[in-house]
Formats: C-alpha cells, sequence, structure tokens
C-alpha cells in the first residue's frame, strides 16, 4: 500500500519549481519575514524604549528593557519543541494560520503597551505565536518541493533568514527616526492579515494525524529545561561572568532538565522531540555543523553594526546600509548554491563557503577605530557569499533524508538546535566584548562625547578620546579573533558530510522506520 502511494505521488514533484510551489514559498516567506525582523528591529529600538518608558528621575536600567528581547526568546524557546507533534496532530495549514494570527496580535498588543512591563508580556505573545513560524514554513516547504527540489526551494527561504538580521537596523531606524516605534510592531498588521488571508487560499489542505499521544512529562521536561538554559545564557551579558548565580544555576537546572528529558524520550513511542533520529548520520552531522556554524556566525553578526555605532559614530540607519553588503553577498549564492545542492553533495558545497566565510571575517580581525569603510563593506561582501553557500544546503543536507511523517519533528530539532547555538554565540561574543572594551561608565562618557563637545575636556582631550577609540578598536578586532576560530573549527565536521551521490528517501511513503546510518 505505501509503495503504491509513493509510486503514484511521485509524478506531484516535476523537476523544475513550478508555479504552485511558488505560491506556497510566498505565504512562507511572508511569514518568516516578519518573525525574523521582528528580532533585529526590536534590538534596534531598545535606546528607545528606555527613554519612552523611564524618565530623567526613574530611568530605565538597560537590562530591564532587553527583556523586551528576552522574553520573546524563551517563548521560542517554549513553543518550538510542541510545534513538531502539533503539526503532525492538527496540520500545518492551520498551525501556521494560528501562528501568524497570535504573531499579529501579539505585535498590535505591543503598540499598544503603556509600560515595560506590559509590553514585555506582550512580546511573550509574539514569541509563542513566532517559534512555530520557522518550524512550520521549514515542514511546508519541504513536502511541497520533494527531495530533487529542495535545495532550491530552501534557497528561497533562506534569503529572508539571511536579511532579516541585516534590513532589520535599516527598517527600524527608518520607523524610529520618521515616524515613532509604535511603527515597528503595527507594520505587522498589514502585513500579517495579507498572509493570514493568502495562506487560507494557497496552502494546500493536509491529513492531521490524531493517533499519536502527546509526550506530556517530555513537555514538562524539554520545554522549561530549554527555557531555563537560554534564559541563563540570555543573562550572561548584563551579569559580565558565567559565575553570577542567575547564570549558572539557570544553565545547570535546564541542562539537567534536559538531560532528563534525553533519557526520557526513548521510553514513549512517540516523544515529543524524537532523538531517534540521530541514527541518520548525515542528520547528526548536519546538525553539528549548523551548531558551530550560527553560534559563529550570528555571534558576529551583532558586532559589525555595533562597531559602527559605537566606535565610528554612525547612526543606526548608516549602520545597517553599511552591512547591507553582507545580504547582497548571499542573495548572489543562494539560488546557485540550493541549484548545486539538488544536484550534487553537500559535501563538495558546504567547504567552500566555509572557506568564503573564512576569508571574508580575517580582514575584521584586523579592524581598528580607523580602518577605511571601504575594506569593511567589502570583507562583509565575502562573507555574505559565504554565506549564501553554506547556511540553507546544510537546512537542505539534513531535511533530504527524512520522510513525510518525520519532517515535522527533523525541523523542530533543526530550529531548536540553531536556537541554543545562535543564543550561546551572541552571549559568548556579548560577554568578550564588553570584557574587552574600556570600562562602561568611561565607554558611555566617550560616546556621549559625539553629541556633546563640552565632555571632551573633561575626559582629558580629544587626544585621551582618540585613545579610548584605539582600545575599543583593537576589542572588536579581538572578539572577531574568537568568531574566526570557531568557523575554523567548523570545518572539522564538514570534512565528514557526504561526497558521495545518495539516493534520497520519497517525503510521501509512509514507513515509519528511520533511515539507516550511512
Amino acid at each position: 500500500m505505501a509503495d503504491t502511494q509513493s509510486s503514484t505521488q511521485q509524478p506531484e514533484y516535476p523537476e523544475n519549481i513550478d508555479a504552485a510551489v511558488l505560491k506556497i514559498a510566498g505565504v512562507v516567506i511572508l511569514g518568516v519575514i516578519m518573525s525574523i525582523l521582528d528580532i533585529t528591529v526590536v534590538n534596534v529600538a531598545l535606546p528607545t524604549f528606555q527613554e519612552e518608558f523611564g524618565s530623567a528621575e526613574d530611568p530605565l536600567a538597560y537590562s530591564h528593557v532587553a527583556w523586551t528581547v528576552t522574553a520573546y526568546t524563551l517563548a521560542l524557546a517554549t513553543v518550538i519543541p510542541v510545534t513538531g507533534w502539533a503539526a503532525d496532530r492538527f496540520g500545518t495549514k492551520r498551525l501556521f494560520i494560528v501562528a501568524i494570527g497570535l504573531f499579529t496580535a501579539g505585535s498590535v498588543l505591543c503598540a499598544a503597551a503603556q509600560d515595560i512591563n506590559q509590553l514585555i508580556a506582550y512580546r511573550v505573545l509574539q514569541g509563542l505565536g513566532g517559534g512555530m513560524i520557522m518550524p512550520l514554513g521549514m515542514t511546508i516547504m519541504t513536502r511541497a518541493a520533494g527531495p530533487n527540489r529542495m535545495g532550491r526551494l530552501m534557497a528561497i527561504l533562506g534569503i529572508p533568514m539571511l536579511l532579516g538580521p541585516i534590513l532589520g537596523p535599516i527598517i527600524g531606524g527608518w520607523l524610529i527616526e520618521n515616524a515613532s516605534w509604535h511603527w515597528i510592531f503595527l507594520i505587522n498588521l498589514p502585513i500579517g492579515i495579507v498572509t493570514v488571508i493568502y495562506a487560507w487560499r494557497a496552502l494546500p489542505g493536509d491529513r492531521p494525524e490524531p493517533s499519536e499521544s502527546f509526550d506530556v512529562v517530555g513537555m514538562l521536561l524539554l520545554s522549561p529545561g530549554l527555557a531555563l538554559f537560554l534564559f541563563g545564557v540570555s543573562s550572561i551579558p548584563e551579569k559580565g561572568t558565567f559565575a553570577d548565580p542567575r547564570v549558572w544555576v539557570s544553565m545547570l537546572v535546564g541542562a539537567l532538565l534536559m538531560l532528563a528529558f534525553v533519557w526520557h524520550s526513548f521510553r514513549p513511542e512517540h516523544p515529543l522531540l524524537d532523538l531517534r533520529l540521530f541514527r541518520n548520520r548525515e542528520l547528526t552531522i548536519s546538525v553539528i555543523v549548523m551548531f558551530l556554524f550560527v553560534a559563529a556566525f550570528f555571534g558576529s553578526l551583532l558586532l559589525v553594526p555595533t562597531y559602527f555605532q559605537q566606535v565610528r559614530g554612525e547612526s543606526t540607519l548608516n549602520a545597517g546600509l553599511l552591512v547591507a553588503s553582507q545580504g547582497i553577498g548571499a542573495m548572489v549564492t543562494m539560488p546557485i548554491a540550493g541549484r548545486l545542492t539538488d544536484r550534487i553533495p553537500i559535501g563538495r558545497i558546504v567547504p567552500f563557503g566555509i572557506l568564503g566565510i573564512l576569508v571574508g571575517m580575517f580582514p575584521l580581525t584586523q579592524i581598528t577605530s580607523e580602518t577605511d569603510y571601504w575594506k569593511i563593506v567589502l570583507a562583509l561582501f565575502v562573507m555574505g557569499l559565504g554565506m549564501g553557500g553554506t547556511m540553507m544546503p546544510m537546512f537542505t543536507a539534513a531535511l533530504k533524508t527524512l520522510r513525510h511523517h518525520e519532517v515535522a519533528r527533523g525541523t523542530t530539532l533543526i530550529n531548536i538546535n540553531q536556537q541554543i547555538g545562535s543564543s550561546v554565540g551572541v552571549a559568548v561574543m556579548s560577554v568578550l566584548l564588553t570584557n574587552w572594551l574600556p570600562p562602561q561608565r568611561i565607554w558611555y562618557a566617550v560616546v556621549g562625547s559625539w553629541d556633546n563637545p563640552e565632555l571632551v575636556p573633561q575626559l582629558g582631550g580629544q587626544r585621551v578620546i582618540d585613545a579610548f577609540l584605539a582600545d575599543a578598536g583593537e576589542a572588536f578586532a579581538s572578539t572577531f579573533w574568537v568568531a574566526w576560530v570557531l568557523m575554523l573549527l567548523t570545518l572539522i565536521p564538514v570534512a565528514f558530510l557526504p561526497r558521495r551521490r545518495e539516493k534520497v528517501l520519497v517525503l510521501d511513503t509512509e514507513d515509519a522506520t528511520v533511515p539507516p546510518a550511512h
């Protein structure tokens, strides 16, 4: 029966990307753009929130305002593990529409927030919707594409994933400067309405599988464990050390809960997160590569715009425009890498992407407070070329080996891995940069002297300020060295990626076995 079904459904996957698949991709891209842009746009708005919700008599601490980011991240971590089960239970189309609705409603409430605590609470609602969008989108795209077109279609999905962090500061800076902070959330309302209508009309109905029981014990272990671990990691930049109890206690308890989940996950027939998928060698190697890659990439991603703003005195909008060359580079190579992924083994593509990133990032390890902008922009463009040849091919390699019923659980696993890797990378780079920069009190005074020249004599004159800026440039260079070495280490698991063409599985088969280790 399964063989018959597979054979009859094979013709549904033509060689070329057809209009029907592009319609589905359009729905997913709209949702992904909303969720990813929102993260980077809010990062830009943190100083504005301090001014808006605080006062001269009672200023808001940056750590308090940063909870608008942390709360969203923790909500993501809580809901992602449940998404795979919910997609099988209720269907991806219905759940995707619910996720977009939750995210849009949370956006409107955020725009209406009267104080910082309300804003934090509404960001949780946003995160519950946003956390489901990416894994559901990947599941929908994977099932629509079929194994032979997945590389090209995932390359389309990869564009908003890479452009979001780059366009976010540009859009956020423009909206805050020309409108108000409310519009960084209100802009999601029309996009959300269009996406819901588009999804209702364009997404195919899928058959829910309500036979699988919900793993309650797994949820009580994994979701709180993941949230606590990421809470501890997210607290590192604020506390400046791993030794603070809020950091290490949260991380320890979270890690113990996740280890307990690992032990538990092999007991039920349908665990919340199916770790049996790691019997697939190619999936396992891809997950390891992606963890190292996103830790190095997302960790370094925050450094360049921060350098432009805090060392070179550029506005948020100008900093966003200067880093746009990275996205342009990714747009050049991502469609090419997607097409190649469908034709040649992943082990012959990803190494060149990683090497491109290493070549592009190396000049940033030599950065100073006076480095020519054209050198930085060129380095970012080369990094973008490398990223376009790395990120989505890795997603594709992992998902190609999954059978139809495993896709939802596999995308959940990949998204959790990406969330942990990026959070760890950002936290590590933030702590290192903070510790290597001049003392915070002096540094704020130096940055403030750009708009208030009266502070220059109080700081010892322009020569002293230039010395502080030179030290800051060295701090950024040292942090880029750490990101460069971490990216270099990625080449170790990359060496184990398959270099010979292997037979891909038919995504529609109902065979419930896990693909054997290669």
